[in-house]
């Protein structure tokens, strides 16, 4: 089910409403805060498990 959800197609409707939504100029903006973002999640996960190990 989960496959099906990310084909290229879908992908391509997705961007194609993001850039009508939000205009091209503002999609770089966006795409940044999202990586960083992502960034900032991954590196609380790691901090997370590195205190859960040292109790250990």
């Amino acid at each position: 089910m989960i496959e099906d959800l990310l084909q290229p197609r879908h992908l391509l409707v997705i961007l194609a409403v993001a850039v009508i939504f939000w205009g091209p100029q503002k999609l770089p903006e966006l795409g940044k805060g999202l990586a960083e973002g992502i960034r900032n999640f991954k590196r609380s996960v790691k901090e997370i498990k590195s205190e859960v190990e040292v109790k250990d």
